[in-house]
């Protein structure tokens, strides 16, 4: 085992609020996996709860806690702004700690402004991921969002120039990164995800939700950048085929501004009976949606590189998506998933019953995914290659 390390992860939120997603997720898994073989890892962030929606934030969650062999330590969010938390008692905390690293997830977040200023002021190397589209995911283009993004650009540039290191999930991300940086400090560790985590005790998810017959899903934030009016299109399109005769489309997640929406356009265009909607789902239900059924649906418009398929491929469960930004880098079409034109809901409507009427390629395509996670895109190598930056960084 290599020598004891303290380390530092910084991202705007942790367990218990599973519904933020990717960032979450990967510092959480990061913390398992370094903590495992015996580092000292504490995440530091805010105390968002998520217990209804992405705006709670609860006092009542511990300041620290140990969950399984590391630390996460929480500080209140005295303002926001859509997904800009401000938890400033987190300098403070900070301050008083001492590490011999610093990695911060998602660059855009306050949490990284002040993980950078540690940094710089304590003179401790600093690793960031970013993991948010730092200057490709279309909201950064609409409307106050724009303006405000512009105004980061010198942030940005800060936590850029002090970061020894970047991670990175893939080569599209890197291309982004190349704009602001020397290729020199970029790494590109594949995302990955816990296949412990994924093998949960389980929950009998059609018995419980009293689904009669199978469904397809798709898993993701009600949020119209994950395409869902899309894939509600393309469910009215083949909603009378025979492929779909015996087929439910369930849609699981929590509202990102896109719900009110989506009801109305699954009432308008006739399809409740096919569509079953499940809000701020547990992450135990989750885990028994990919376990039980036929395969994911996930039109986006945009994403970097994403997880669910990851987890979806652990169930031996393939996807259809769309070839939009990071996607075809994360996922190989034809290989282990289809991937369709992004906003087409003709092709993507094709492409269900293409899998509906085909349980071979179905399956086939499962599998390759499932050797894919197995083989590389897991936690476990995720972290010891992470941890190998970590150790360069160091031994410099």
């Amino acid at each position: 085992m290599s020598s004891r390390m303290k380390i530092a992860l910084c991202c705007p939120a942790s367990l218990p609020a599973t519904q933020f997603g990717g960032i979450l997720f990967l510092a959480v898994d990061l913390a398992k996996e370094l903590s495992k073989i015996g580092h000292d890892v504490t995440i530091y962030t805010t105390d968002l709860d998520f217990a209804d929606n992405p705006n709670t934030f609860n006092k009542k969650l511990p300041r620290e806690e140990i969950f399984e062999n590391f630390i996460i330590k929480r500080s209140h969010v005295w303002l926001r702004f859509i997904l800009f938390y401000i938890n400033p008692s987190m300098y403070l905390q900070m301050r008083k700690d001492d590490f011999d690293i610093i990695h911060t997830i998602g660059v855009r977040s306050f949490q990284s402004l002040i993980a950078t200023i540690i940094s710089k002021r304590k003179k401790i190397p600093l690793v960031i991921s970013d993991q948010g589209g730092l200057t490709t995911h279309p909201d950064l283009q609409k409307g106050i969002r724009k303006i405000l993004y512009k105004l980061q650009k010198p942030i940005l540039n800060f936590i850029i120039n002090q970061a020894t290191k970047i991670i990175v999930a893939n080569e599209y991300e890197k291309e982004i990164f190349s704009n602001f940086t020397m290729n020199s400090k970029i790494e590109v560790i594949k995302n990955g995800v816990d296949l412990e985590e994924l093998k949960m005790e389980k929950i009998y998810f059609k018995e419980k939700n009293n689904i009669k017959n199978n469904f397809i899903l798709f898993l993701g934030r009600f949020s119209k950048v994950k395409g869902i009016d899309v894939l509600l299109n393309a469910i009215s399109l083949i909603k009378d085929t025979k492929a779909m005769q015996n087929t439910k489309m369930v849609i699981m997640g929590v509202d990102f501004g896109f719900e009110k929406e989506m009801l109305q356009l699954i009432n308008d265009l006739e399809i409740t009976h096919k569509v079953l909607v499940i809000k701020n789902p547990s992450r135990q239900d989750v885990i028994a949606a990919y376990n039980e059924c036929d395969f994911l649906v996930l039109p986006s418009r945009w994403e970097l590189s994403p997880l669910t398929p990851l987890e979806g491929f652990a169930f031996k469960k393939t996807v259809i998506s769309t070839k939009a930004h990071g996607i075809p880098y994360t996922i190989k079409n034809r290989e282990n998933c289809i991937l369709v034109a992004p906003e087409n809901y003709r092709e993507l409507a094709n492409a269900i019953l293409e899998l509906l009427s085909n349980s071979k390629k179905c399956d086939e395509y499962g599998l390759t995914g499932y050797k894919l996670v197995q083989d590389i895109c897991n936690s476990k190598n995720m972290a010891e290659n992470t941890f190998k930056i970590y150790q360069e960084i160091i031994n410099r």
